[in-house]
């Protein structure tokens, strides 16, 4: 059965598209608008092997509706496209270094939505982006992928480098756990649900 999914969320201030493979080959089309913003979301889909598109288009002109939405309608496009989440690794943990920055993620695939996250941004603005818009986006698409998920950057002194690290961690845990893992059969929980 493909792991695919479509979301298109449309609201007074944001109109977006997302498009989700989680057996690509992290084939990614991002067009946000904001180069950062792409940059890290291209990043995310390449280094979790997603095949995602996503093409987000600002409303009524406030980035940070722009950022929230985009971060809520890729976590939403990844969670419906795992599905019953029926024969997954379910648990993964990613350490990536980014020069002088080192970050962790660790992930639980649970159908229980819980986030920890600590970018150790000390900017205000990184390359046209704010701080708390950046952390926002972290938040909005863990909580809607609907999983446990800690990140965590260790230390670092680039505040490009910590999110970029921070990113890149996260895309890789995902990769493993919602991998298929031949000797798992039906649900990974001892609950027999998810």
């Amino acid at each position: 059965m493909a792991r695919t999914s479509k979301i298109k969320r449309e609201t007074k201030e944001t109109s977006i598209l997302v498009q989700v493979n989680i057996d690509g080959s992290g084939k990614t089309s991002v067009n946000t608008g904001i180069d950062l913003f792409d940059h890290l979301i291209t990043s995310f889909g390449k280094h979790s092997m997603l095949d995602l598109a996503v093409k987000a288009k600002s409303n009524d002109g406030i980035l940070h509706h722009l950022i929230e939405d985009t971060g809520i309608a890729i976590g939403s496009a990844i969670d419906k496209a795992l599905g019953s989440r029926t024969g997954i690794t379910r648990f993964s943990y990613s350490s990536v270094p980014m020069d002088e920055s080192l970050a962790e993620a660790s992930v639980d695939l649970v159908r229980r939505p819980y986030g920890k996250i600590n970018l150790s941004i000390k900017r205000s603005q990184i390359e046209g982006m704010s701080k708390e818009d950046i952390e926002h986006f972290f938040s909005s698409l863990v909580q809607n992928l609907n999983s446990c998920i800690h990140i965590s950057v260790k230390y670092g002194e680039n505040d490009h480098h910590k999110i970029e690290s921070a990113i890149k961690s996260l895309a890789v845990a995902l990769r493993t756990a919602s991998s298929l893992d031949k000797k798992q059969k039906g649900i990974p929980s001892t609950k027999g649900s998810m």
